[in-house]
């Protein structure tokens, strides 16, 4: 059997593209280093929809944060900055998002995190949040994003906010669920590709 091969450039293109990636992003005033990889999303910078979604946040020095789907950790990492008397929970179902997250979490000196793998919430437990972010997949069923906001009501604290950001195409499915889910709704800025959407838990 005769083994493929292949040539020393494409061998060395290749090695190029296994090394992380590395970029440094100014948010919301805090400057912060990212390593990423591959298969992450967003991997070369910060997308457009986490940056609209930190732009349009109120968040407390003390809030305990939830970053549901963490990626590499911008939502999550810039949360615990923001919030440095809180503790910011980063959650993601992918292995290799939690890594990065920890990576960055090292490279940025950023202490007041838990880091953990979990399917949606399946790992949070009984915990409660200040303030709960997510960028939303676009491309799942409504049926996932109403296991997300029912489980994000139930571990809300009085007051507490719960953030989103969709593709604008998704807006008025999210004013409707959130209205169903947590009685409430606010469009806090809608772009022409995505939307930023608050809900919040009083009792």
């Amino acid at each position: 059997m005769t083994t493929p091969s292949i040539s020393p450039e494409k061998a060395r293109y290749l090695e190029t593209l296994r090394q992380d990636i590395e970029f440094t992003d100014s948010l919301c005033g805090e400057q912060l280093r990212f390593q990423t990889t591959w298969g992450l999303f967003s991997p070369k910078g910060i997308d457009e929809g986490s940056r609209l979604l930190l732009d349009h946040m109120d968040v407390r020095e003390s809030d305990d944060t939830l970053d549901l789907g963490c990626g590499y950790g911008p939502l999550g990492l810039t949360l615990a900055k923001l919030a440095p008397k809180g503790t910011s929970v980063l959650v993601d179902k992918d292995y290799v998002a939690i890594e990065y997250s920890r990576k960055n979490a090292n490279i940025n000196a950023i202490g007041n995190t838990e880091i953990f793998l979990s399917n949606g919430f399946s790992e949070v437990g009984e915990r409660r949040f200040d303030l709960i972010v997510s960028n939303l997949p676009a491309k799942t069923g409504k049926e996932l994003y109403y296991l997300y906001f029912y489980d994000a009501l139930v571990r809300m604290k009085p007051g507490a906010r719960f953030y989103v950001v969709t593709i604008t195409g998704l807006r008025k499915f999210v004013q409707k669920a959130f209205i169903e889910v947590f009685g409430n709704y606010k469009k806090l800025k809608q772009g022409k590709t995505y939307t930023v959407a608050m809900a919040t838990f009083e009792e």
